[in-house]
């Protein structure tokens, strides 16, 4: 049986993504941190349910992956992988839908979406893991978000209802290339959910 072992580098990175991030969820009270931790609470969870080792520097990169595109860039990056190591800033990088060191001047959003979407097609599986876990995060937060406040939860995002759901569509059908699991099988539920309980927003 596959076992994960968490050693000091795993308390270090938690502790680099809580200075780091110090902000909430969009639209929420809720801190930033629930979400890198959840992300990587999911990838821990695939050990033994996926055809590769789940590693520490799975994990750490699940921790850290947003770091790059929202409080740094490629400045950033570095400072991951001399913290880290190599293994764990590539995963990053992979994750990073944009290098930019200034979060206030990123590229348009539908080219960033589009790039990230070109270079997944031929990321590894364990980047392809750890994507599709801040997905499926992301999906289960819209979902319970809008049965909360219904089409209001659109209004946190730089685009509306029909580019978010067409966004997790393009996703899906990258990460079912690579064959199903777990987290993708739920991310696909969570996306059909979604879109049958806001189909009454179609035009």
């Amino acid at each position: 049986m596959e076992h994960l072992y968490l050693s000091g580098r795993f308390t270090r990175a938690v502790d680099y993504a809580r200075h780091l991030h110090i902000e909430q969820r969009k639209g929420t009270g809720i801190p930033y941190m629930a979400h890198l931790l959840g992300v990587a609470a999911l990838v821990m969870g695939e050990t033994g349910h996926v055809n590769f080792p789940v590693t520490e520097d799975m994990v750490i990169a699940a921790l850290l992956h947003d770091a790059v595109e929202d409080h740094g860039g490629k400045p950033r990056l570095e400072d991951i992988e001399h913290n880290f190591g190599k293994s764990v800033a590539e995963m990053v990088k992979g994750l990073s839908d944009t290098l930019s060191a200034d979060s206030c001047h990123k590229e348009p959003w539908e080219q960033r979406k589009k790039n990230y979407l070109e270079r997944l097609r031929t990321e590894p599986a364990e980047v392809k893991l750890i994507s599709a876990a801040d997905k499926l995060y992301n999906a289960r937060s819209i979902l319970d978000d809008y049965r909360e406040i219904r089409e209001e939860v659109w209004k946190r995002f730089k685009r509306g209802r029909s580019e978010q759901l067409r966004y997790f569509e393009a996703l899906l059908e990258i990460f079912k290339t690579s064959g199903t699991n777990r987290i993708v099988e739920e991310l696909e539920h969570v996306v059909d959910e979604l879109k049958h309980i806001s189909a009454h927003e179609e035009p």
